[in-house]
């Protein structure tokens, strides 16, 4: 049984996998302040709450894009169970061709995505990641890692918003009822979701101009769901994206 962990900026997604089964995915805060033991009770809460064996997980990968965390996750990991701690990194081998100026660079986010993507859908592809930034990456179809784009989250350009306009509440993000907003609060989320909606449509149309060629889409990431429904292009959802790549990267360096 393999436990993984994908470490982003504003949460980590936690999960056990046995063979080709996700036993469980649950999200964490990623909290600077904790010491490496109050993450060590969280993942044993969550594995208690799941009914999980701990001695039953022989290995634990994980992927972050925060370093600080990265040290305190490895030492969290070995107070709970015995096992062997990969780190997604130059080392760790994913299969990928990667064409970028410097692909150490690469997030390792995106490396996890992208080694999911193209085991599990044809190319080429994008792949939306939809965290703290929205990350867009792009393989080509004999499957390398071409490059993509970085833009500020939903809640980022949200919380933006609010924070430097007097007048504008905070709002929830659920959808409004028409696109013309005729209060504040649908005005708001009627900008924040369609415009992001908007956004995704376009740059999927410049990217498939730009290679010449019609692309699968899959978006993950924790706002993928309240976006993808309202663009006009078919994008896959897909949750668990990222726990499979965890998976596959863990298999190839077995």
């Amino acid at each position: 049984m393999l436990f993984a962990i994908d470490i982003g900026n504003t949460n980590m997604v936690i999960g056990c996998i046995d063979g080709d089964k996700i036993l469980f995915s649950e999200r964490l805060s990623t909290d600077h302040s904790k010491t490496a033991l109050e993450y060590a009770l969280a993942f044993k809460n969550v594995l208690d709450l799941h009914d999980i064996d701990r001695t039953r997980i022989t290995g634990a990968i994980i992927a972050s894009v925060v370093p600080p965390i990265t040290a305190i996750m490895t030492e969290a990991l070995g107070k709970i169970m015995s096992c062997n701690v990969k780190i997604v990194g130059p080392g760790l081998k994913n299969g990928l061709k990667i064409c970028m100026d410097n692909p150490a660079q690469v997030g390792a986010d995106l490396i996890v995505a992208a080694v999911a993507g193209v085991r599990d859908y044809p190319c080429p592809q994008i792949l939306i990641d939809m965290g703290t930034a929205t990350t867009i990456t792009v393989v080509d179809k004999d499957k390398n890692y071409r490059g993509g784009m970085i833009l500020p989250g939903l809640r980022v350009s949200l919380d933006s918003l609010t924070s430097r306009t007097s007048q504008l509440p905070r709002i929830s993000l659920d959808p409004p009822k028409r696109l013309i907003g005729t209060n504040t609060n649908d005005c708001m989320k009627s900008g924040i979701l369609y415009g992001s909606a908007s956004m995704l449509d376009g740059m999927i149309e410049r990217i498939e101009e730009e290679i010449g060629m019609k692309t699968t889409v899959v978006a993950t990431g924790g706002l993928a769901n309240a976006i993808v429904p309202l663009c006009k292009h078919e994008i896959i959802p897909d949750d668990d994206l990222l726990l499979r790549g965890l998976r596959y990267i863990y298999e190839r360096n077995c």
